[in-house]
């Protein structure tokens, strides 16, 4: 691109890119450019000097080859970028509550779960260490949906192009590859730097974004506690208890991890992007009204409605995530009786979990996934109701493998799941029973017992039809 066009029709040289954006402006060009605008429409800070250092990665990224369609790098530095407004850095007393309440916590759980304790030390992190913690998850999840959405982005671009303009690109074309991965990246970084603001630990959403880690956020600890008028310590312990056992259940449920990701990656691979709304979006984009494409990617307006398979997909996701924020939410709150406060600190839980907040949302729009457990209370009292049918140790075995693990059609009837499970299992007993019998070869000896049993029979009735029958001996 150090050529510049021999057709130009004056003796100012064009440059094509500037050609090219003044096409997608709606031919108005680069006058009147607001990049203060551009900024606020990606979700971008407002401080110059931060403006310039991200212009500069999305120049550098736009004219360099990207590994994927998406560039994770730019996703980091915004992540990074949003999360950092009002994050202080944890102070040497607040990694000592965190140890304090975390070891507590342990403690508090081993009398009420079979599950042993995991032996991680907990950590405080600022929400930029959860950044740099859980990125490499949030981008597992999301992969496969920003790969649609940047390829998306970028072939429609394409196509909108005037011919001449795609003539004039050569090869600078791969700069429209780039531009939706830099859009969605820009989006997705703000969404997870947006979601450090309020998460209060490693596992807040219910799946262990850190694998083999246990942490809380003190400053997220302290905003969850505003307006609560409820003792610190206490709202720490209880968050705590809730974080540890989210760990335990992970680290010796070595499944389960793998499990919730793989449902969720699953999920992410069917859905399609609406590729008439994005030819729409980029037919209609005003310059005048940045605003809009950040409002599209936000909003999820690229997500079309579900497909029946994608419903079942999703059924089964929010079943797992339920079950596990269930057990979580029981255990919890026995562990935590000696609480003055549980029952309040329990209840506040629950409806955070089932609403989310606005980053939740903001991510579950981007991606189109939310990840809430919609049935929580429900999942909570099958856990209950199956420590009262088997015990700690019974309800804890459900976790042994996947194939064990209730439906969502039992969550429909939690109370009678210990039932139909023992039901079930005397079933599979019998089984067990009979194929050991057999493989002992003790269905022949059976069967040749009862051949003679009836051959005496046959003998016994000639014998009486003919009247001299011998009496058996005894």
């Amino acid at each position: 691109m150090t050529q510049n066009p021999a057709n130009n029709d004056d003796d100012t040289p064009k440059d094509p890119l500037s050609e090219m954006l003044a096409n997608l402006m709606g031919g108005k060009g680069m006058e009147g450019f607001d990049p203060a605008a551009l900024a606020k429409a990606a979700g971008l800070p407002e401080d110059p000097n931060a403006l310039a250092a991200i212009f500069s990665q999305v120049q550098s990224m736009m004219n360099s080859s990207s590994d994927g369609a998406v560039n994770w790098d730019l996703a980091h530095d915004h992540a990074r970028q949003a999360a950092a407004g009002g994050d202080p850095s944890v102070t040497p007393a607040q990694s000592r509550e965190v140890d304090e309440a975390l070891r507590l916590a342990e403690l508090w759980l081993d009398p009420v779960t079979d599950l042993p304790s995991t032996g991680i030390i907990g950590k405080a992190w600022s929400r930029a260490e959860w950044v740099e913690e859980t990125l490499g998850t949030w981008k597992r999840l999301t992969e496969p949906v920003a790969n649609s959405i940047a390829f998306a982005l970028s072939s429609t671009m394409g196509e909108q192009m005037p011919e001449e303009m795609k003539s004039m690109m050569g090869g600078a074309s791969s700069m429209l590859a780039n531009m939706g991965g830099a859009l969605f990246g820009m989006q997705l970084g703000a969404a997870v730097g947006a979601l450090a603001k309020e998460v209060v630990g490693s596992t807040d959403i219910g799946v262990p974004l850190a694998d083999l880690q246990m942490a809380l956020l003190p400053a997220n600890v302290a905003a969850f506690g505003e307006g609560l008028d409820l003792p610190e310590q206490e709202v720490r312990l209880f968050l705590a208890l809730r974080e540890a056992a989210h760990a335990r259940l992970f680290v010796q449920v070595p499944w389960l991890r793998g499990h919730l990701l793989g449902a969720i990656e699953s999920y992410a691979r069917g859905i399609h992007i609406d590729m008439s709304r994005i030819e729409g979006l980029a037919r209609d984009l005003d310059p005048s009204n940045p605003e809009a494409l950040q409002a599209a990617l936000s909003e999820g307006v690229f997500m079309p409605a579900r497909t029946p398979e994608q419903d079942a997909a999703l059924e089964k996701l929010e079943t797992a995530l339920a079950l596990v924020e269930g057990w979580v939410d029981e255990l919890t709150f026995e562990a935590a009786r000696n609480l003055p406060s549980a029952g309040a600190l329990r209840e506040t839980i629950r409806r955070r979990r089932a609403t989310g907040g606005p980053a939740e949302h903001a991510f579950g729009a981007l991606v189109g996934l939310d990840l809430r457990p919609r049935r929580l209370r429900e999942a909570a009292a099958l856990w209950a109701s199956l420590k009262d049918a088997r015990g700690i140790a019974g309800r804890d075995a459900i976790w042994k493998h996947p194939d064990l693990l209730p439906t969502a059609e039992d969550l429909d009837d939690p109370a009678g799941f210990a039932a139909r499970r023992s039901l079930l299992e005397a079933s599979a007993s019998e089984v067990d029973a009979a194929l050991e019998r057999l493989l002992a070869g003790g269905f022949d000896a059976k069967d040749d017992g009862g051949s003679d049993a009836d051959s005496a029979d046959d003998g016994g009735d000639a014998g009486s039809a003919d009247g001299g029958g011998d009496a058996p001996k005894a």
